[in-house]
């Protein structure tokens, strides 16, 4: 505490620590009147605000992993819906786990092993147990972060195994459901001519139509589920389309690395978009929006993700493909783009933000070219 001018004093109170420097953070306030209600402030403003480093400890020691989950939750963060969704379903379920009433202080990689197996034993799914694990490490990294533990006792751990990438569609598979989609158009363009003036057949006609853009949109452009939902016709200049918006539990906002991405999409891709939006923009016709996969000519809103979900699915299986989803055909140009040898080319297309994500992902999918190596190896033995 210190008197700048006549009856103004200021008053720091360290509120916290670096937790990359060790230093303490202080906050600053000024105060008005003589030294003894400066002092009196002081002590109110040290008993709201202070911290010192024995409060700290003392405080984690006795702090348990649930409520340590709790405050992560709570704690402001740069996610997005989805990811808050589902980090909530998670922490809601180790909040119920023994695990939960481990005091931090106590909190072992062998502690954490030990839930790992009880879950295994339990029944529970890799994607469950896995996401278990992610939440717990980085949670405990968070505190880390904010002074509320001095080290991460999970610091290289070795988490479970992770869910491996559904399996994708194969060309062949598209392929079927592409043929499904076109001749459902033709069915229905004739359905149209046969009554031009009922409102049923056009109707059919233009949702027909949309589903087989969205079958080979999907198929070249490798965009997520919720990416594809909020396109709209004016992302697309020529073949170069702009992927920047994205669906997220239903929450419009950016996309999910939160980067716009530009790609190329073939030439029949890119005419079948032209042809579509140009065939309902005659009379009676007219479009509100630029929504491109809409419930309606107007294109005044989008549909949702789990709509065009349901579209494929009923495609898919009318084609007789087994398990259809259209993410599954996100996956299809990872694996084709990979095999191939692209992998820097299969990333920025599905706009992971590191190559190390495609390379986890979609590993299996590499090429096998060490036949030379093996043939030096053999010769070296014999």
């Amino acid at each position: 505490m210190r008197e700048r001018s006549p009856r103004v004093w200021e008053i720091r109170v360290v509120v916290g620590f670096d937790h990359l420097t060790g230093r303490s953070v202080q906050r600053s306030f000024t105060i008005r009147g003589n030294r003894e209600e400066a002092e009196r402030r002081r002590s109110e403003l040290v008993d709201a605000f202070g911290r010192t480093r024995v409060t700290d400890a003392i405080e984690a020691s006795g702090l348990r992993v649930g409520e340590l989950l709790e405050r992560w939750l709570d704690a402001p963060h740069l996610w997005k819906h989805a990811t808050v969704v589902s980090h909530s379903s998670v922490v809601h379920a180790l909040v119920a786990d023994p695990i939960a009433r481990c005091r931090l202080a106590l909190l072992t990689q062998s502690e954490v092993v030990g839930a790992i197996r009880r879950w295994q034993n339990e029944g529970r799914s890799v994607s469950s147990v896995s996401g278990r694990w992610l939440v717990l490490r980085s949670a405990t990294s968070w505190a880390v972060a904010e002074a509320i533990m001095r080290s991460n006792p999970l610091a290289g751990m070795r988490g479970p195994p992770r869910p491996q990438p559904r399996r994708h569609h194969t060309l062949d598979e598209v392929r079927q459901i592409l043929s499904v989609a076109e001749s459902i158009v033709d069915q229905a363009y004739a359905d149209l001519v046969a009554n031009s003036s009922a409102r049923i057949p056009r109707q059919a006609a233009f949702a027909a139509e949309r589903d087989l853009l969205l079958v080979r949109l999907a198929a070249d452009s490798g965009a997520r589920l919720g990416e594809l939902a909020v396109l709209r016709r004016s992302d697309l200049d020529g073949r170069v389309l702009t992927i920047e918006r994205g669906l997220s539990q239903g929450v419009l906002g950016s996309t999910k690395s939160s980067r716009a991405r530009r790609l190329t999409l073939g030439a029949i891709t890119a005419a079948l978009v032209d042809s579509h939006v140009a065939t309902w923009q005659v009379p009676g016709f007219a479009a509100i929006g630029d929504w491109l996969f809409a419930p309606t000519p107007e294109r005044d809103r989008y549909m949702t993700a789990g709509a065009l979900s349901h579209r494929f699915r009923r495609l898919g299986e009318i084609a007789g493909v087994a398990q259809p989803a259209l993410h599954r055909l996100r996956h299809g140009v990872a694996t084709h783009l990979v095999d191939n040898g692209k992998l820097l080319k299969a990333q920025a297309r599905l706009g992971h933000r590191d190559p190390a994500t495609t390379l986890r992902h979609y590993s299996h999918a590499t090429l096998l070219d060490d036949v030379e190596i093996a043939d030096e190896l053999d010769s070296a033995l014999n």
